[in-house]
């Protein structure tokens, strides 16, 4: 993959799915404070960690005394269940509709029974590729979600774009040898991480190139990277 001026040709691209795809804050929020609240722990120092990594690496950063994956399996069936403020992400639906067809990939650190749920509420059709907790021994910020997406994909990580908004996501991207758009927020961490940085999925088109082996990224008009 190369970039030509603000052209990001890739042989894929790989998306996360919370806080890129489907905007899930609020329900995500929601479910760890009650649960913290449940466990007596801090809220806050709960939400600290919580963001792009498993549901069960979180607690066991937290709560090491717990069971993380019976844990883990409860606030998952709590967050399936939220839909109230659960939609797509700016630009998302515009952008997914642009993609070739076999050209992407979903990578969640959620489990896929929530995946699923989340893209289904946001109307955003599932892939046939998705990548979720129930797929890999190691999540986010280890590197083997991104590669196995590529690999189903039948590409190259390294000739992958990877889209995040979380710092463990960008870690598992670039440990992966993808190139990586960042979604600005504070769940990015740091900004020269990232080869291309915007504020949502508005910001980006795609198209497929002349020899349908590949996508285009390029600013959306009025949008500049």
């Amino acid at each position: 993959m190369t970039v030509n001026g603000t052209i990001l040709h890739a042989a894929a691209v790989l998306f996360d799915l919370d806080g890129v795809l489907v905007d899930s804050g609020a329900t995500v929020e929601r479910s760890w404070r009650r649960w913290a609240v449940r466990q007596g722990l801090d809220p806050a120092a709960v939400l600290a960690v919580c963001h792009g990594r498993t549901t069960a690496a979180t607690i066991a950063v937290v709560a090491g005394h717990l069971d993380a994956a019976a844990e883990a399996r409860r606030i998952e069936s709590e967050q399936a269940a939220d839909s109230a403020e659960v939609r797509a992400c700016p630009g998302a639906a515009d952008l997914i509709a642009e993609m070739p067809a076999g050209r992407w990939a979903v990578v969640t650190s959620g489990s896929r029974a929530l995946a699923s749920s989340r893209l289904r509420q946001a109307s955003i059709p599932v892939p046939d590729v998705l990548i979720t907790s129930d797929d890999v021994r190691r999540g986010k910020p280890d590197a083997e979600g991104y590669r196995a997406a590529a690999g189903l994909l039948g590409v190259e990580p390294s000739d992958c774009v990877v889209i995040e908004d979380a710092h463990p996501g960008v870690t598992a991207a670039l440990a992966a040898g993808c190139r990586v758009i960042g979604i600005a927020g504070p769940a990015l961490g740091p900004t020269e991480d990232v080869d291309v940085l915007v504020g949502d999925l508005a910001a980006v088109t795609a198209t497929a190139t002349a020899a349908g082996a590949g996508v285009d990224l390029r600013p959306r008009a009025g949008a500049r990277w």
